[in-house]
């Protein structure tokens, strides 16, 4: 089984240097990584500060386009432009040419301009994935619905099992729930499922294997409505605070209760390789 992690975050200035996520990979049995280029939010609200957004993080895709080309066949660089300018995606369209294979948007993102969905279009336009970090309330909206109507041959990959980061006081319920969930009507999206830790808090003391128990059903409710062949998993490496083996360990036992290996395979590994070409041509799997 080859597995595939959709979710890491690698750079020289903030988090982990690619070198010590290939030795977490390596070690855990980890194939492939897409390497998700990581947000700034201040240089956005602070614009003064523009200028270390621009060079240090999620504009500047040089290093993440440097690393799949270090290590060919292991990594998909999944790049971010700056949406707010109107040369965005001519911005998108270089680097693409560079090596680019995936386009990093949050789901209230829109374009300047007379079409709020430029960059959208763009990605449809250049047969890239976007990868698309959002809450609950964000990806439950009507207006993202409206996104995934108008791109029906785009995938739409919701980060985080489209909980994001809102606390855990304020994550849906397994009532409320389902409406997110509802999205997977639309046959382009697809769920990213991560640690366990990103929707269930541990006991103190810690007591494995048992010790997400009792834990909400999230991820087996998302596996209801999409499906194996549209999740995956994503470790979000290196945030994952169970550490990194243990997010895939845990995640595959939990699995394993209520899925067969085939499906554990499409969830780990295969679906990936169907949205990903991870520097290998045209050799994605149907």
């Amino acid at each position: 089984m080859v597995i595939v992690d959709t979710h890491v975050h690698t750079s020289p200035y903030l988090f982990e240097p690619v070198e010590v996520l290939l030795f977490q990979m390596n070690r855990n049995g980890v194939d492939k990584a897409t390497l998700a280029q990581h947000f700034f939010y201040w240089n956005k609200v602070d614009k003064t500060t523009a200028t270390l957004g621009k060079n240090f993080g999620q504009e500047d895709n040089r290093y993440i386009i440097e690393c799949s080309r270090r290590f060919p066949g292991r990594f998909s660089p999944i790049v971010q432009v700056n949406e707010e300018h109107v040369d965005a995606p001519e911005t998108l369209r270089q680097w693409v040419k560079e090596g680019a294979e995936g386009l990093r948007l949050h789901a209230t993102t829109r374009s300047p301009g007379n079409d709020p969905l430029a960059i959208w279009r763009t990605c449809a336009e250049l047969g890239l994935p976007v990868t698309c970090a959002g809450n609950y309330e964000e990806f439950s909206s009507n207006e993202f619905n409206n996104i995934v109507k108008a791109l029906p041959e785009m995938p739409i990959i919701l980060e985080h099992l489209g909980l994001g980061k809102m606390g855990r006081d304020r994550f849906p319920t397994e009532v409320t729930y389902p409406k997110l969930l509802s999205l997977a009507n639309y046959p382009n999206t697809y769920i990213k499922i991560g640690g366990l830790t990103e929707f269930c808090g541990t006991p103190f003391p810690f007591h494995p294997p048992h010790a997400f128990d009792p834990m909400p059903s999230f991820i087996q409710m998302a596996y209801n409505a999409f499906g194996p062949s549209r999740m995956m998993w994503g470790s979000n490496f290196p945030g994952c605070t169970e550490g990194y083996g243990n997010t895939l360990r845990y995640v595959e036992e939990y699995l394993a209760t209520f899925c067969n290996d085939e499906a554990k395979e499409w969830i780990l590994g295969k679906t990936a390789l169907s949205l990903f070409k991870f520097q290998q041509g045209d050799s994605r799997i149907s």
